[in-house]
């Protein structure tokens, strides 16, 4: 074992002595936040649990950001992936990449720059570069799943991404190409699967909240034979499935700046939603 994977296995044990103390008293990103909220993903992937239209039980995901409620969506919503594309780099953890459908796919992660960790003795292939702008042929994918990542194309993704000072920008339509090139890359018939932070537009510099008429735009821009967006809330009681009408000023809380905190645990996002579009 390298002293990387060591550190990583050391960091992870803390975590999960913590979940115990976080259960009994819940903070976003507290000690013991990242052990629970990995139990809670993937029971919740493996008793499918948005499969259908479920709902979400009272009490789902308290203090817990949105990947409580996309990953299950993304897994959902999988069947036969054929060959995928992981645009962002979101499924790059082995607790996922060892869940069907994921396990042993033909699966190409891509992300703007190295992470520390990666799984390519696996057989998943990575991939660095601008998503605006692939090295892809055309209709090459069955599947792209790109989650919580397009409303950072276009901004500063130096500060927790790269450290380069180039990829700082300020262009607020940075995602219009990015789906673009996802509709490009994609088969007919394959399936896109998209999720962003949802509710009052909001610009924090190094991502963007979308509101309904950005997410129409999306739609609008990629163009598919059909399409469907599923809507979820958060509020001290959980997560849970809502209209986008109910949604409309849904806000955030950036745990960089502090911005948004409230009493009610928010984590994150207030508001998500998952697009599902057919090329």
């Amino acid at each position: 074992m390298s002293a990387s994977d060591l550190i990583h296995e050391l960091k992870w044990a803390a975590d999960g002595l913590a979940a115990p103390l976080f259960k009994l008293r819940p903070r976003p990103f507290g000690p013991g936040y990242q052990t629970v909220k990995r139990g809670i993903i993937t029971s919740a992937i493996d008793a499918g649990l948005l499969q259908g239209g479920k709902e979400l039980p009272l009490g789902y995901g308290i203090a817990m950001d949105e990947r409580v409620v996309e990953y299950p969506w993304v897994y959902s919503r999988l069947s036969k992936v054929g060959k995928m594309l992981d645009a962002g780099s979101t499924f790059n953890h082995d607790y996922l990449l060892q869940r069907a459908p994921l396990r042993g796919a033909d699966l190409t992660i891509m992300t703007l720059a190295p992470e520390r960790r990666c799984y390519w003795r696996d057989g998943y292939s990575y991939v660095f570069g601008d998503l605006r702008k692939t090295m892809f042929d055309d209709q090459v994918f069955d599947t792209i799943a790109s989650i919580s990542t397009i409303e950072h194309i276009g901004l500063d993704n130096q500060m927790l991404y790269t450290g380069d000072p180039r990829n700082a920008e300020a262009d607020r339509d940075g995602f219009v190409p990015a789906v673009k090139e996802f509709r490009r890359i994609l088969r007919p018939g394959g399936v896109c699967l998209i999720s962003v932070p949802y509710g009052k537009r909001d610009n924090l510099g190094w991502y963007q909240v979308f509101d309904r008429a950005m997410i129409e735009r999306i739609i609008e821009v990629f163009g598919p034979t059909l399409s469907h967006v599923d809507y979820f809330g958060y509020t001290r009681n959980g997560w849970s499935r809502q209209s986008a009408e109910a949604l409309a000023d849904a806000t955030i809380h950036d745990v960089h700046s502090g911005k948004g905190r409230g009493d009610d645990l928010a984590a994150s996002s207030r508001a998500v939603a998952c697009l599902q579009l057919t090329a």
